[in-house]
C-alpha cells in the first residue's frame, strides 16, 4: 500500500509539473504587457516600470519561469536582498528552514500571486471565496446523478430489451448529447421564468444574497436546485447506462446463478451480491465526472449567476486576468489528480479482486 501511494504521488507530482509548465507557456507567452493589463488606461511610464519590477515582468522568460515554479513550490528559495513576486512585507508567509548567505529556504503554501483586476487581491483569496460554492454545486449535482442514475440503471437491467429499458436508454442518450449550457438555458426559462409561480424558483441567483433591505446576508438554497439538476443531467445519463450494462454482466456470473439456486429472491440477489460488484465502472465515471464538473460548471454557473469558480473563470477570461485563470486551472488539475488517487483506493474496498500493484 505504501509503495503504491508513493508511486501515485510521484506520478501526480510529474503531472502537476507538466500542467504548471503548459499553463505558464500558454498564458505568459500571450501578446501584450501584463503590467498594462493591471493598470488599465490610467498608467504612466513610471508606474509601468515600477509594476514590471515588482512582479518581475522585466526579467527574461527563463527567470520568470523559475520564479513561477518557486512561487508554486511548497519549498521555496527566497532572496533576502532582491524581492520579486513577494508579498506580506516583502517575504513569503512561511516557516524558514535555513539560510545560506543571502538565500533562505522556506516552507509555505503555494503562492498563486495577485489578481490583475481586483486591486492586488490574492488569487488564493479569490479561489477561496468561490471554490466552496462550486464544490457544493458539484456534490449536489453528482448526488442527483447517482440517486436517479442508479435507480434507472437497475430498472433498465431488470426490464432488458422491453419498452421500459428502451425508453430509459433513449432518455439517457438525449441527456448525454445535449450540452449543459443549452440545458441550463431551457431549465432557467421554463422553471425559473415561465413556471416560476408554481416552482418558486428563479432564473439566476447565488447561494448567499442580501435580504430585501440590503442589510443581512441570507442563504438561498432554492438557487442551488436548478444548476445542480442541469449539471447532473449528463453524468446521470452515463451512470444509468453504465449501471445497466454492468449489472447485466454481473447477473450472468456463476455466483449469481448459485445464489438463485439457494432460494434467494431477486431483490436479495441484487442487493447482497450483484449491486456492489456492478458499481466499479460507475465509480470510475463518478470520479471523472466529479472532477470535470469543477471545470464543466463554467457555463452553468455563468448562466445561473452562481457565484462559483466557473463564473469567476469566465469573468477572468473577459478581463484577461491571467493569474486568476492560471490559479483556477492549477487548482482544478490538483483536485482532479487527488480524486483519481482516492478512487483507485476505493476499488479495493468495493472489489476484493482488485489488487494494488
Amino acid at each position: 500500500m505504501i509503495s503504491y501511494l508513493l508511486k501515485k504521488i510521484g506520478y501526480a507530482l510529474l503531472t502537476l509539473y507538466g500542467v504548471v509548465t503548459v499553463v505558464f507557456l500558454l498564458f505568459y507567452l500571450l501578446p501584450g504587457d501584463p503590467a498594462q493589463m493591471m493598470m488599465g488606461q490610467n498608467e504612466s511610464e513610471q508606474q509601468l516600470r515600477s509594476l514590471r519590477s515588482k512582479y518581475g515582468f522585466d526579467q527574461s522568460l527563463g527567470t520568470q519561469y523559475l520564479y513561477f515554479i518557486n512561487d508554486l513550490s511548497p519549498l521555496s528559495f527566497h532572496s533576502t536582498q532582491v524581492e520579486y513576486f513577494t508579498y506580506d512585507n516583502g517575504k513569503y508567509t512561511g516557516v524558514s528552514l535555513f539560510s545560506v548567505e543571502e538565500v533562505e529556504l522556506q516552507i509555505k503554501w503555494p503562492y498563486l500571486r495577485e489578481s490583475f483586476q481586483k486591486s492586488g487581491k490574492k488569487v488564493s483569496a479569490v479561489i477561496g471565496e468561490t471554490l466552496p460554492n462550486t464544490m457544493l454545486l458539484a456534490v449536489c449535482a453528482i448526488c442527483v446523478a447517482l440517486c436517479i442514475g442508479l435507480i434507472l440503471g437497475v430498472i433498465a437491467a431488470l426490464n432488458k430489451n422491453n419498452w421500459i429499458d428502451n425508453s430509459i436508454q433513449l432518455v439517457s442518450t438525449m441527456g448525454m448529447s445535449v450540452p449543459s449550457f443549452f440545458s441550463a438555458i431551457i431549465f432557467a426559462y421554463l422553471f425559473g421564468y415561465l413556471w416560476h409561480e408554481y416552482t418558486g424558483l428563479r432564473m439566476s441567483g447565488s447561494l448567499y444574497e442580501l435580504d430585501d433591505y440590503g442589510e443581512q446576508v441570507v442563504v438561498q438554497w432554492r438557487n442551488l436546485i436548478l444548476p445542480a439538476i442541469v449539471l447532473g443531467i449528463r453524468p446521470l445519463a452515463v451512470i444509468s447506462q453504465l449501471m445497466r450494462n454492468s449489472l447485466l454482466e454481473v447477473m450472468g456470473q456463476q455466483y449469481i446463478v448459485t445464489a438463485y439456486a439457494k432460494g434467494l429472491t431477486q431483490y436479495q440477489v441484487i442487493m447482497r451480491h450483484a449491486f456492489k460488484n456492478a458499481l466499479n465502472p460507475v465509480i470510475t465515471a463518478v470520479s471523472g465526472w466529479f472532477a470535470s464538473m469543477l471545470a464543466g460548471a463554467v457555463f452553468v454557473e455563468y448562466i445561473f449567476n452562481w457565484n462559483g469558480l466557473g463564473k469567476e473563470i469566465v469573468e477572468a477570461l473577459n478581463t484577461l486576468d491571467l493569474p486568476v485563470i492560471t490559479g483556477a486551472v492549477l487548482v482544478i488539475a490538483t483536485l482532479f489528480i487527488v480524486i483519481n488517487i482516492l478512487v483507485d483506493l476505493m476499488y479495493v474496498a468495493l472489489d476484493p479482486r482488485v489488487k494494488l500493484d
